[in-house]
């Protein structure tokens, strides 16, 4: 696509009669002309692609409404992973049998390390001792001298240990062989990533439990870190039960306890000997739709705390091509045993038809994850883009993306582009490897008009860390953006582009609609307001002076006649 000529931040914005700095007022919806009040539309910003603590990463529900009151976003779709809300296969127990222990043929792993000086140290799998009411097997052997300490990482396959502690217990088998008086077995517990409040700085929250002889039940809390103390009794096995949610409660009382995952664990011992055995993990609101429930009540929890950003639960369904899952009744499709990601496309179209079924709409996520922008545009264009509603093209590698949204214009695909964060760990969005939003044209922020405005193809989407602007094509003074016009005279678009960056400038993108050829073509036309003849469609995007993309709006098409393709009445005009 040749970059010129373009348009000047200062050409569009007089043009477009809109004030350089502050957003666009509202402006008539699609019902402008047809008699009675027509409804006003405003731009409302969304992060599209969040994960919580019921996904693998590292991210509590109150990081992200932070983030989103921070930067201003104005609503928050929680995309958590189907299969991890319902802690479908994840891990129930680990039993010490060696190093590697797979449970249903999904793989655990030990990782050993050591901390500080040690003087000595030993680690081994053991036929005896073992916790007798563990059965036939094997126990793990510890034992650490010195000022430092041993530690086994445990590793589960695809992060299935990790899941919310909203209603997770955990169990220990522990036998002390050797205990000196400071001496102590260490089960530290990681949780999810903070926000800074009541002198406590942002970061992630850790709780160490100490098992020895000299320890007193207690807790304490030093900024991010927990101690949780327990005693012990040397040289007999016992059983400790851990509920990270009640000791997350009085450690941080300020914190929603179910608003962490246990993102990751590790036994260690030092100035001591233990025997080790039987860890499990005991998960009492998974069964059936009970997952989803427990996710609305500590999503519902963590909002007390932070009002004024409007949110939604959605899904992202992970064992296809990925697919997030917008409105809907939110019902987990069946999983396939074991959980692992199946990119035949036809199962994947098979999923979108179940969701529709639930209602609501879906979302082709990071399209180029398994395929080159070649093979991308071949499959959309043999597959109806899987049946999907919405795409995100507002994401790595942008310029292959945007290449293949051109693709799709020129042969009618009717989908909305949408950008994407894929956040997982809610500490920063201006820095994390994804950050655009999407914003839309709706009447307020309702899920259902927001669902509405996505159907209809008026959004845009923005670089959340480089421009936060308002973007629209309009016809007669209304917004247009994914409009389909069957007409045969030619159309005259204004475009509008407001808080455009420092010697930014507009790209008006252009191409025939021709439903002929699987590669764009497309040329940049200058002017605020713009002629699209019949047969062709319009966009617009913004490139700063260093030449990078860092907005892009959805099409509006002019057609001649009916294209193969039926129009989504929601985008007839």
């Amino acid at each position: 696509m040749d970059p010129e000529p373009r348009l000047t931040r200062r050409g569009v914005l007089a043009a477009a009669a809109l004030p350089l700095v502050g957003a666009a007022p509202p402006v008539p919806g699609p019902g402008a002309g047809h008699g009675g009040a027509a409804p006003q539309l405003r731009p409302v910003s969304m992060a599209m692609h969040i994960h919580g603590p019921f996904s693998e990463g590292l991210a509590s529900y109150s990081a992200h409404f932070e983030q989103a009151r921070r930067h201003g976003v104005d609503v928050i779709w929680w995309t958590d992973h189907d299969f991890r809300i319902a802690a479908f296969a994840h891990r129930a127990a680990v039993h010490f049998d060696g190093a590697a222990e797979p449970e249903r043929g999904l793989a655990w792993t030990w990782t050993t390390s050591a901390e500080g000086k040690l003087t000595s140290s030993a680690a081994d799998f053991v036929a005896s001792p073992h916790s007798p009411p563990d059965g036939p097997g094997k126990a793990l052997r510890l034992s650490a001298a010195g000022a430092g300490i041993l530690w086994y990482q445990g590793n589960a396959w695809n992060a299935t240990a990790n899941a919310c502690i909203a209603d997770t217990t955990l169990t220990l088998d522990v036998l002390p062989e050797t205990l000196s008086g400071d001496g102590a077995l260490l089960l530290d517990v990681q949780l999810s990533h903070h926000p800074a409040r009541g002198g406590r700085p942002a970061g992630i929250l850790r709780i160490r439990y100490r098992i020895g002889a000299a320890e007193l039940p207690g807790h304490s809390a030093s900024g991010t870190s927990g101690t949780v103390s327990r005693p012990v009794k040397n040289g007999l096995w016992q059983r400790f039960t851990f509920v990270p949610r009640d000791d997350v409660a009085r450690l941080w009382p300020d914190v929603v306890p179910g608003d962490n995952a246990l993102t990751g664990l590790r036994i260690g011992v030092q100035r001591a000997g233990f025997v080790v055995d039987r860890l499990t993990f005991d998960r009492s609101r998974r069964a059936g739709q009970a997952g989803e429930q427990l996710r609305a009540e500590v999503i519902a929890a963590a909002a007390r705390d932070h009002p004024g950003v409007t949110h939604f639960r959605a899904m992202e369904m992970s064992l296809v091509r990925h697919v997030n899952w917008f409105g809907g009744d939110q019902t987990f499709p069946p999983f396939p045993m074991p959980p692992v990601r199946d990119n035949d496309p036809a199962l994947t179209r098979s999923m979108v038809r179940f969701l529709h079924a639930h209602g609501g709409l879906t979302c082709w996520n990071h399209p180029m994850d398994v395929a080159t922008r070649e093979e991308l545009v071949k499959l959309m264009i043999a597959s109806d883009f899987l049946g999907c509603d919405l795409v995100e093209i507002g994401r790595k590698p942008l310029d292959d993306l945007l290449w293949a949204f051109d693709v799709a214009a020129r042969n009618a695909l009717f989908f909305t582009a949408v950008g994407s964060s894929d956040d997982h760990d809610g500490i920063d969005w201006l820095t994390n490897e994804e950050h655009f939003v999407t914003y839309v044209w709706a009447r307020s922020t309702a899920q259902a008009d927001l669902l509405a405005a996505l159907r209809a193809g008026a959004a845009w989407f923005t670089d959340l860390a480089r421009y936060r602007g308002e973007l629209d094509l309009r016809v007669g003074g209304v917004s247009h953006l994914g409009a389909v016009l069957i007409r045969s005279a030619p159309v005259t678009v204004s475009v509008v582009a407001t808080k455009l960056p420092r010697k930014a400038v507009v790209e008006v993108v252009s191409g025939p609609v021709d439903e002929a050829a699987a590669v764009p073509s497309t040329t940049v036309s200058e002017g605020a307001a713009v002629t699209v003849r019949p047969g062709r469609y319009v966009r617009v995007q913004v490139r700063l002076a260093t030449g990078e993309i860092v907005g892009a709006s959805n099409p509006l098409w002019v057609l001649a006649r009916k294209p193969k393709r039926p129009v989504p009445a929601a985008r007839a005009r």
